[in-house]
């Protein structure tokens, strides 16, 4: 069985039908009551790893990307939404422009990395391709907060905190702007999905302190380093 069979049927097998739909619902509603604000409305954005494209075909964007190594993602993608066959992994891909898109969204998909290194090549391709000013926007599974939970699913091998993540964000040049430890719950895999309770939710904040698994960092491409890739 070859890497793509492999993860078809891992996410195939993952979350039914009727789970797919629940979550697509609540992605909606993750949209429009926070991360449409951080994307805004005129971005070029690129999706990595964007598995079911529950993101990149809800947000309102003027151009819209994705990347996923899942076959199936292409199929899910709406006509609206640019695939782009790269693997980031491998040598650059002298096709795709530097500093050219506005924001780059990534939700959990570090944790699936290998090692550190390739955490760091991701976010070196990253940097890379945002313009100057353009921002990263990171929900990821925080192992500081959900340490219990974080290998339940057989494909999590890279153990990441909001701290560790800072850091490398850091050393590579990103300027950090928004961190928040612990943001969305674990997972909703095998629990109810509930749009309404989701939008109470994020009213709340003070409820993510209890239920929050998962961090969200925004980080930007600072014009000072304008010469540095």
């Amino acid at each position: 069985m070859n890497q793509e069979e492999y993860l078809k049927k891992l996410y195939a097998n993952r979350f039914s039908y009727k789970e797919r739909k629940s979550k697509l619902q609540l992605w909606k509603i993750l949209i429009d009551g926070f991360l449409q604000e951080h994307v805004g409305q005129n971005s070029i954005v690129l999706d990595i790893g964007g598995g079911y494209c529950e993101f990149i075909n809800q947000i309102q964007a003027k151009e819209k990307y994705l990347i996923d190594l899942n076959p199936d993602s292409e199929n899910f993608a709406d006509p609206s939404v640019n695939i782009l066959n790269i693997d980031i992994l491998s040598p650059p891909d002298q096709a795709l422009s530097c500093n050219y898109f506005d924001r780059i969204f990534i939700s959990n998909f570090f944790e699936h990395l290998g090692s550190k290194e390739d955490l760091v090549e991701v976010l070196l391709f990253c940097f890379k391709h945002l313009k100057v000013g353009g921002s990263i926007l990171v929900i990821q599974p925080n192992f500081k907060y959900s340490y219990k939970e974080y290998y339940d699913f057989i494909d999590h091998q890279l153990p990441i905190t909001h701290i560790s993540l800072q850091e490398i964000m850091q050393t590579i040049g990103f300027s950090i702007n928004v961190v928040i430890p612990r943001f969305l719950p674990f997972s909703t895999k095998g629990r109810p999905a509930s749009p309404d309770l989701l939008k109470l939710y994020l009213k709340i904040p003070f409820l993510w302190y209890f239920l929050g698994g998962q961090m969200f960092i925004k980080a930007s491409k600072p014009i000072k380093d304008l010469g540095r890739i």
